[in-house]
């Protein structure tokens, strides 16, 4: 293939990738039990939304191309568009999205956000542990992925759903997206239609009960690809503690 097509291939699969990273879905799943992920946090901009998790009382994590107006934090919640009594609801204080993301080719997909006040920890809602090393995660790990996207492409749910995924080889994954960096990780199944495609874009993906990565993108079947938050970690503690 000459040069020229090549590049035109390039591009076409990275809109692809870039418009997938803005569609929440996800494929396969079912509803979760209600308020089994307290971790989860629901992010409203407009007419648009993506999932975030709590890392500390006040601080969330989410995906850095989320960042597309004024973002409104509901915790605790099942149903999205119910008052329940389990919500709290934040504003946030200040935004601080990977410094090295790049929107072209979503790497470095990674955002931290300070919230207006502490949340209050109780049953419904919880932090939920990062990784404390850099290793990559073993090829099949077993993962959750959940959101309040769309299920399918014609039915959207107000209420969180869920989906096991397994982890891919990087050698593997790299036959899908040639453009993988090591701050990404992939994941989806191996024998059916089933992952985030994407989650809620945002939304954690949460191996051993520990968030190892933030849907990130991908395209309309598996594996999807996750910002790898081991990558990230001297940044995110230089961020929190600043």
């Amino acid at each position: 293939m000459c040069q020229p097509q090549l590049l035109l291939a390039l591009l076409l699969l990275l809109c692809r990738a870039n418009a997938s990273a803005l569609r929440g879905q996800i494929v396969g799943g079912h509803e979760a039990q209600p308020h089994s992920h307290p971790y989860m946090a629901y992010l409203k901009m407009g007419q648009y939304s993506c999932g975030g998790f709590l890392v500390a009382p006040d601080w969330l994590m989410t995906a850095a191309h989320c960042l597309l107006g004024n973002i409104t934090v509901v915790l605790g919640a099942h149903n999205i568009q119910e008052p329940e009594s389990t919500q709290q609801i934040r504003g946030v204080l200040s935004y601080h999205p990977h410094p090295e993301y790049n929107p072209e080719t979503v790497a470095n997909d990674i955002m931290l956000l300070k919230l207006t006040a502490k949340a209050t920890l109780n049953d419904y809602v919880k932090t939920i542990p990062l990784p404390k090393t850099s290793s990559d995660l073993p090829t099949g790990t077993k993962c959750l992925i959940a959101g309040w996207g769309m299920i399918d492409e014609e039915q959207a749910t107000d209420k969180l759903f869920e989906t096991q995924v397994s982890i891919y080889s990087r050698r593997k994954c790299t036959h899908f997206y040639p453009h993988l960096t090591t701050g990404m990780v992939c994941a989806g199944s191996f024998h059916q239609l089933k992952d985030s495609s994407q989650g809620d874009s945002g939304g954690p993906l949460v191996c051993n009960k520990v968030a190892q990565g933030i849907v990130s993108f991908g395209y309309n079947e598996p594996p999807g690809v996750y910002a790898r938050i081991s990558n990230y970690l001297p940044w995110i503690k230089h961020t929190m503690k600043k």
